[in-house]
């Protein structure tokens, strides 16, 4: 009976694991199948270095959404990651018990609020507090990267904590046992330990950065052009699909769906760097 219980199971996360593989293979078939279409017929060229939208006159330059899409991720990466692992690092290694279980429940509740509330209180409070501070309108990369980056924090702090306190603790006594203060023990010896765990929260943290969509337009500025600096107002390819999916037929809808093909390209070359990245690391 045991035997066939085992073999039952066995069957249902089999099933499971191919339903998965079923559903990203649809959905890239989809995305391929409407979209590389468009792309050939408007123009590789055109399509992927036009610095042009105007679905109007059936002129469809995604460069400026690319564009868009790469600088407000890497501003979400410049603040949301340094800020993330410390915070793992303290939360794991230095935070007093007092205080960590409220850290904690602050890291789950950030973790749980939704795009459209963080996309209200950037509205509201971080729009109006960049155009005050730095000028400009206020609706620009910075705004989008300074949001981003606070939404990415719980998934990178979380990880990142797992991963740290997944490090065998003989790793931190024996640095301590040849003479390293606990500051050195852990950033020198635990952290590095931890850092395939670390990356995976990265990855993560920036996979949500990439394909965020409500908050982005409530603070982005939605502007398709190619942007001169970080105060001025930018559209990501995300915002691009959502804004203008409901009203686009024809050859127009399917610049839209060709533009989430690029996205989706994008996301992989992202993972496949990281990989590398870690595989580097490991070897190194």
């Amino acid at each position: 009976m045991t035997k066939w219980k085992e073999k039952g199971m066995e069957l249902v996360f089999l099933l499971a694991a191919c339903v998965s593989i079923l559903a990203v293979v649809l959905i890239c078939v989809f995305l391929f199948a409407n979209g590389i279409p468009a792309i050939q017929e408007i123009g590789t060229s055109e399509f992927l270095l036009g610095t042009t939208w105007k679905p109007n006159n059936r002129i469809f330059g995604i460069l400026p959404m690319i564009v868009g899409s790469i600088y407000v991720t890497a501003g979400a990466i410049i603040i949301g990651v340094p800020v993330g692992i410390l915070t793992a690092i303290f939360m794991a290694c230095f935070c007093p018990a007092g205080i960590y279980r409220f850290l904690k429940a602050g890291v789950n509740l950030m973790a749980g609020i939704p795009s459209v509330v963080y996309g209200f209180w950037g509205l509201c409070v971080l729009v109006p507090l960049v155009r005050d501070t730095f000028g400009g309108k206020g609706y620009s990369i910075l705004s989008a990267s300074i949001l981003l980056g606070m939404m990415i924090l719980p998934t990178i702090i979380s990880m990142s904590e797992t991963a740290i306190r997944a490090v065998p603790d003989k790793y931190y006594q024996g640095a301590l046992a040849l003479g390293a203060t606990h500051e050195r023990s852990v950033f020198l010896t635990v952290v590095p330990a931890a850092k395939s765990g670390i990356l995976a929260g990265i990855i993560l943290g920036v996979g949500r950065a990439i394909g965020e969509t409500m908050a982005v337009i409530m603070v982005a500025g939605n502007q398709p052009r190619l942007p001169k600096g970080i105060l001025q107002g930018v559209r990501t390819m995300t915002a691009n699909i959502v804004i203008e999916m409901g009203y686009a037929t024809d050859l127009h809808r399917q610049a839209l769906i060709a533009t989430g093909v690029v996205l989706f390209v994008f996301i992989l070359i992202i993972n496949l760097l990281f990989s590398v990245i870690k595989r580097k690391k490991v070897g190194a």
